[in-house]
């Protein structure tokens, strides 16, 4: 547990993006007594699944809204989670609040996406408000390490493991991705600002192509948090949907960092790796 897990005041902000994390870290935190309130971004949230809490709707730019309805709610701990596409500062719009911090908004938003999480963070930060992660509010949706899949790597696939993992490192400072396709050692794809799923589909194209010669089964995809990386923002995160992707790039298997990674919908995706022949394993941190 961190120290600040242990300071939690409840009712939890969770700042929601797409996806199904939102709500599973929703359900992790009311299962634990502690009361979330969801913050839902306009255009990035299911409105449909957000009705089962409490919720108020919020949208990018409006800090000084958004601030105002944090303090109505009682939420001092905030986290950010789920997907959201990074927009234009010309598709920003801003109230009052956001013009009057525009300068630390423009510097948020040179950088990648950790450089712009963890600037906005700072900016609420200021504003008396706490950041926290998944560590903090949902340990139980994080990677344990270890293989929970039947499958194990291979000695061959241990190699590709250590090989993108080392590559992730270095590539690191650079704020570009979170993820790489290794294949008997020859680095094959590095994630970029499309994600990992297009990454994963950019595979299985180049294997369609004859670009990628090494047989299915073969191959693994790396993720690892950016080196440096604020932890509380944007952590890899691993589901169902991604073994699905590896299946179809043909690959043997997935590698991320046990504790700093989420696993999505965990009890699915262990399924699906044994139907499929998947290993999935979380490496020491």
């Amino acid at each position: 547990m961190t120290s600040a897990a242990s300071e939690i005041s409840s009712p939890v902000g969770v700042v929601a993006g797409g996806g199904a994390m939102p709500f599973a870290v929703a359900d992790s935190l009311a299962a634990r007594g502690i009361t979330p309130v969801l913050f839902p971004l306009r255009g990035a949230c299911d409105p449909a699944r957000v009705e089962k809490f409490r919720h108020r709707w919020i949208s990018v730019g409006q800090l000084g809204r958004a601030m105002r309805l944090f303090r109505e709610e009682g939420c001092r701990d905030l986290i950010f989670i789920g997907t959201l596409v990074r927009p234009s500062l010309s598709e920003v719009r801003v109230d009052f609040t956001t013009l009057r911090l525009l300068g630390n908004v423009i510097r948020a938003f040179r950088g990648g996406d950790d450089h712009l999480l963890s600037g906005v963070g700072r900016i609420l930060e200021q504003g008396g408000f706490r950041m926290v992660g998944i560590k903090d509010v949902a340990p139980d949706l994080l990677m344990p390490e270890g293989c929970i899949s039947r499958a194990w790597p291979s000695d061959t696939g241990k190699t590709d493991i250590e090989r993108g993992r080392a590559v992730l490192t270095a590539l690191g400072p650079f704020d570009i991705g979170q993820a790489a396709v290794v294949i008997d050692g020859h680095v094959v794809a590095v994630e970029d600002i499309e994600g990992t799923d297009a990454l994963l589909a950019r595979v299985a194209r180049l294997r369609e192509e004859g670009r990628i010669r090494a047989a299915t089964g073969r191959g693994v995809l790396v993720k690892v948090p950016k080196s440096g990386q604020d932890l509380r923002f944007d952590l890899p995160t691993i589901g169902p949907r991604t073994l699905e992707g590896v299946a179809a790039a043909g690959l043997a298997g997935i590698a991320v960092v046990a504790g700093n990674t989420i696993a999505a919908e965990p009890q699915a995706m262990i399924a699906l790796a044994d139907a499929k022949y998947l290993f999935v394993i979380g490496l020491p941190a």
